[in-house]
C-alpha cells in the first residue's frame, strides 16, 4: 500500500529540516535512551501489529521489530527522506524482514481500521498541524483494547526553547512548542479528547547540565526554521534590529542562569499511554 504525499509549506519545512539532520541525528544516547523506554513501557508481544508514526531513523520501529518477531509486523512512517533513508540502511544492515517503512504523512493516512495492536509517536507529536485530530485519525486505525504511546516534554523542558519564549513574549511573539502537551493533564486531555481510555502519564526527569556557550547557541529567534504547529513561523514579524536585541536579552538571561556545573538543561518527559475500548 503506498500513500500519495502532498506536504504543505509548513510540513515541507519540518521534512526539509529533519532530512538535513538525519546523517548525525543517530549521535549519542539520549534519542535512543528515550526511545527505549517508550517501547519498555508499552510492552508488546510477540506477533503483534506496530504503527510508528514519525519514525525517523527507526529507532522505535527497530526495537519493536525485534519484539514483535517474525510473526508480527512493524510499519515506519514519516515525511523525511532523509530519515527515511538511515532507516532502511539500518534494517537492511539488520536483515530483518518484519518491518516497512513508508514516506507518508501522519496526519493524512488511511489504513484500514482496526489494524494495529500498538502505534507510537516518539518525540513528533507536537509537530503535527492539529494534535487532537491527529490522535482521532490514530485512534481509528488501533483495533479494540490497543495502545497508543507517545513523548511529550514539559513546559518547562530545554533551557533554549523555554528562554527563547520569555524573551520573545517581550515582543508579542507567543511560541507554542511544548505548550499544547507541556504537563500531564495536558497530555491527559488531549488523549481523553480524542477517545481514549485507561490514560496512564509516567513521567521522568531527565537533562544534565550544559555550557554556557552550547546554552546560547540554542537560540531558535532566527526565523529560519519552523517551529512546531506553528505556520508561517511568528518570528518572522519581527525586524532585524529587534532579533538582535532579543538575542541580546536571551544570552543575558542564560548567563543569569551559569553555575559551577554549567547551565541546567531540564528534560522532564511524559510517557504517554492511551487505550481503544476494547
Amino acid at each position: 500500500m503506498s500513500y500519495p504525499i502532498e506536504l504543505d509549506e509548513y510540513k515541507q519545512q519540518v521534512a526539509d529540516l529533519y532530512s538535513h539532520r538525519s546523517s548525525n541525528y543517530d549521535d549519542g544516547d539520549w534519542h535512543p535512551r528515550i526511545a527505549h523506554r517508550l517501547v519498555e513501557y508499552a510492552q508488546l508481544s510477540q506477533g503483534q501489529q506496530i504503527l510508528d508514526i514519525a519514525t525517523g531513523t527507526g529507532m522505535v520501529a527497530i526495537e519493536a521489530a525485534q519484539i514483535v518477531g517474525n510473526e508480527g509486523q512493524v510499519i515506519g512512517i514519516d515525511i523525511s527522506t532523509g530519515m527515511l533513508e538511515q532507516a532502511r540502511r539500518k534494517v537492511e544492515l539488520l536483515g530483518f524482514c518484519n518491518i516497512e517503512f513508508r514516506l507518508a504523512d501522519a496526519e493524512v493516512l488511511d489504513f484500514p481500521l482496526n489494524t494495529f495492536d500498538c502505534i507510537f509517536c516518539s518525540s513528533a507529536l507536537i509537530w503535527m498541524s492539529d494534535l487532537l485530530g491527529a490522535l482521532q485519525l490514530w485512534h481509528q486505525f488501533l483495533k479494540p483494547g490497543g495502545l497508543l504511546g507517545f513523548h511529550a516534554f514539559a513546559d518547562t523542558a530545554f533551557v533554549g526553547g523555554t528562554i527563547t519564549q520569555k524573551v520573545l513574549e517581550k515582543y508579542g511573539v507567543s511560541l507554542l512548542f511544548s505548550k499544547p502537551t507541556g504537563t500531564v493533564e495536558k497530555c491527559h486531555n488531549l488523549l481523553q479528547q480524542a477517545g481514549f481510555e485507561a490514560i496512564d502519564i509516567q513521567s521522568e526527569q531527565d537533562g544534565g547540565y550544559i555550557s554556557l556557550e552550547k546554552a546560547k547557541g540554542m537560540w531558535t529567534g532566527n526565523g529560519s526554521s519552523p517551529v512546531p504547529g506553528q505556520y508561517p513561523n511568528p518570528i518572522l514579524q519581527l525586524s532585524s534590529e529587534q532579533l538582535a536585541q532579543a538575542k541580546i536579552e536571551f544570552d543575558t538571561e542564560l548567563e543569569a542562569l551559569q553555575t559551577e556545573q554549567g547551565v541546567w538543561n531540564d528534560i522532564t518527559i511524559f510517557y504517554t499511554f492511551g487505550k481503544k475500548a476494547a
